[in-house]
């Protein structure tokens, strides 16, 4: 089956709702070199990182909305602005879930500042949900689970109940999530001097 007939029964959701407090500016619009003399931002590096996926990429956003979509040159399938993007992270997850369709069997979830992931390493959990698609996956931190992560449809409820600023790794970690090598998930964007390391390493492998 191609990825284009079941892209509805396998969603993407980027989360990009938060305020980039610690970094001082929306860094989901922060920019790098791309193609042809062209400028890429995170946002759109994560919305491509999602399409290895699935081509139903939807990108949650709260703070800095609508410049993040205006600043955004690859479009997603969808935007879904989280009202109450304030009360943390279990908000934006929970307002990108309830945007789904019945027909979903679960959905992955990525973040807008981990531009270093690996394409075979997020194809390879593309895959493990496709194979399995009522069990979780999710990328492997050491001590637990954690994002780019498939959550089957039955684990939804729990996310929905999730509240503050906490995401799934909990829940991921009490299911015994499936967990998977992806490098780069350690390389996420918090503040200004992780970015111009993130950059420097973004120059030197030519992302």
């Amino acid at each position: 089956m191609s990825c284009s007939n079941i892209d509805g029964e396998f969603p993407v959701l980027v989360l990009a709702a938060g305020a980039s407090s610690r970094f001082g500016s929306p860094k989901a619009v922060q920019t790098l070199a791309g193609p042809a003399g062209t400028r890429v931002t995170l946002l759109d590096l994560a919305i491509g990182q999602g399409r290895l996926l699935s081509e139903d990429v939807r990108v949650v956003c709260g703070a800095w909305y609508p410049l993040i979509r205006s600043r955004c040159s690859v479009q997603p399938a969808r935007w879904v602005y989280a009202k109450n993007w304030q009360d943390g992270m279990a908000a934006s997850l929970a307002a990108g879930i309830r945007d789904l369709g019945e027909g979903a069997k679960g959905v992955f979830v990525f973040l807008a500042d981990q531009p270093l992931l690996k394409p075979d390493a997020l194809r390879a959990l593309g895959a493990a949900a496709r194979r399995c698609p009522d069990e979780p996956a999710a990328a492997d931190y050491g001590k637990r689970p954690g994002v780019p992560a498939y959550l089957p449809r039955a684990l939804w409820p729990a996310v929905l109940a999730l509240q503050g600023d906490r995401g799934a790794g909990g829940i991921l970690a009490e299911a015994n999530a499936r967990r998977l090598e992806i490098p780069g998930v350690h390389d996420d964007i918090d503040t200004p001097a992780d970015w111009r390391r993130i950059r420097e390493l973004i120059r030197q492998t030519d992302l």
